[in-house]
């Protein structure tokens, strides 16, 4: 699909119905299921905005690889995804959990059941600066834990189901 002709809702593709964030290779990848992050234009380049938080084990991929992959599901994997959201890939193997088979789009890794995955090139990386945050973003969320990274990914490439 041509990056340009790429539509959706940011806004609930995120919040409502979550993505996989996986990052690594064939060989050795995690995912984690994500229900923040953007997209949008950077430098005047397609961008997506994604946040992990240090102690997850996706993270090391996240530092470790300059490609990651977002992908989309229907509605009917949110149990998939929920699943890849709470285990670790540090304690099972948890895509083995799921409904869902790993594809391998080159040297990236989706799942054969997205029905969109965008690949991007990480551009730009910043952990959050708590002394930035709201109190009750802090009260809820990085009271006992470390804030999140912020990566920056340019969209490098988008394949959606009508191309499988």
């Amino acid at each position: 699909m041509k990056i340009e002709d790429f539509k959706i809702s940011p806004l609930s593709k995120f919040n409502n119905e979550w993505a996989l964030l996986t990052a690594g290779t064939k060989d050795k990848f995690n995912t984690m299921t994500v229900s923040w992050g953007g997209m949008g234009t950077l430098w005047k380049k397609p961008v997506v905005t994604v946040y992990v938080k240090p102690i997850r084990y996706t993270y090391e991929f996240m530092e470790n690889n300059d490609y990651f992959t977002l992908s989309f599901y229907d509605a009917k994997y949110k149990k998939d995804l929920g699943v890849l959201g709470g285990k670790s890939g540090r304690d099972c193997d948890k895509v083995a959990l799921t409904n869902l088979t790993p594809k391998f789009i080159e040297n990236w890794v989706s799942f054969e059941q997205a029905n969109t995955t965008i690949v991007c090139k990480k551009i730009y990386f910043q952990d959050l600066n708590k002394s930035q945050l709201p109190n009750t973003v802090i009260e809820n969320w990085y009271k006992n834990e470390p804030v999140h990274r912020m990566y920056i990914g340019e969209v490098a490439a988008i394949y959606s189901e009508k191309e499988k």
